[in-house]
This record gives structure tokens, C-alpha cells and sequence, in this order.
């Protein structure tokens, strides 16, 4: 029997267009570090990059078909956001999860994916997919604990 405390409960509900530019915001500034870490990039140049990756994911912002962004909320307080894209092979791609700064460590990681989770079987589909930097060791052990297997790697070696 596990002793496990269980995450707090989370809903999601979608974002709206006043909501939608802060997010963009926030959301690609978290993304550029990564990627400026795990690529050795200066900040500029991720910037650059990741401004440009949004750019081509969500070229109608918050109406770009088969993208559901959402705001999770516990009860009415908003503690993060999902950005999914839905695949017409039946299967979702987790592009972002973020948990408010002041709201981590608190479980709502956890039921953020996993009220993720419940909207996707809704929609009838049967998968779940994702990516995740290597060095982001808290969001790799959360989506192992949530039975995320790995199914390809990449690696490298600086010469």
C-alpha cells in the first residue's frame, strides 16, 4: 500500500487571449535557457531560436488548430499551464508544463499531468508523448513516476 500523498487536485481549463501573450512570454524565456544549457548557446542565440520554434508551432497563436493551451488551476487559483498538441495518429505531444514559481514543489506538477492525461483520454486518444533535457532531473523523475518510459535518446560528447 503506498503512503504516497496524492497531488493536489487540478483542473484545466483553456487560456485566454489576454493570458496567451505573458505565457508566450514566460513560457519561451524557460525554454531558450534550456536550450541556451543543453546547447551550449549564448542567450541571444536561443532566444532567437526558440522565438522562432513558437513562431512556426503556433503561427495563429492561441487559435493555432490542434493545440490546446490551458491554464491549471486548484480550485480558483492558478498554479500553471499545459501546452499539448493533438496528433491526428491518436496520439498527444506535451510540448510545455510549467508550474508557477511560487506553486513548485507543491505536487502540482503531478496534477497538472495528470489532469493532462484525463483531457486526452476525453479526446480519445491513446498516447501521450513528450520530450525532456537531460539535466531537468526533476521533471525526468516526475514523468518516470508517472510511467513515462523512454523511447529514444540522444547524446553527446563535446570534443
Amino acid at each position: 500500500m503506498s503512503t504516497a500523498t496524492p497531488p493536489p487536485a487540478v483542473t484545466l481549463r483553456p487560456m485566454t487571449e489576454a493570458e496567451f501573450g505573458p505565457w508566450r512570454e514566460l513560457s519561451m524565456t524557460g525554454y531558450a535557457a534550456s536550450l541556451a544549457d543543453a546547447n551550449h548557446l549564448d542567450p541571444a542565440t536561443a532566444t532567437e531560436m526558440a522565438s522562432n520554434q513558437y513562431d512556426r508551432l503556433l503561427p495563429e497563436g492561441l487559435a493555432t488548430a490542434e493545440h490546446l493551451l490551458w491554464i491549471a488551476l486548484h480550485g480558483e487559483d492558478p498554479v500553471g499551464s499545459l501546452w499539448i498538441h493533438v496528433k491526428a495518429s491518436k496520439s498527444a505531444f506535451i510540448y510545455m508544463l510549467l508550474v508557477d514559481a511560487d506553486q513548485r514543489g507543491k505536487g502540482y506538477g503531478r496534477g497538472i499531468m495528470l489532469a493532462g492525461e484525463q483531457e486526452c483520454r476525453a479526446l480519445g486518444l491513446d498516447r501521450v508523448e513528450l520530450n525532456v533535457f537531460a539535466r531537468n532531473r526533476t521533471a525526468i523523475n516526475l514523468y518516470d513516476s508517472l510511467g513515462y518510459e523512454v523511447t529514444t535518446q540522444q547524446m553527446r560528447k563535446l570534443l
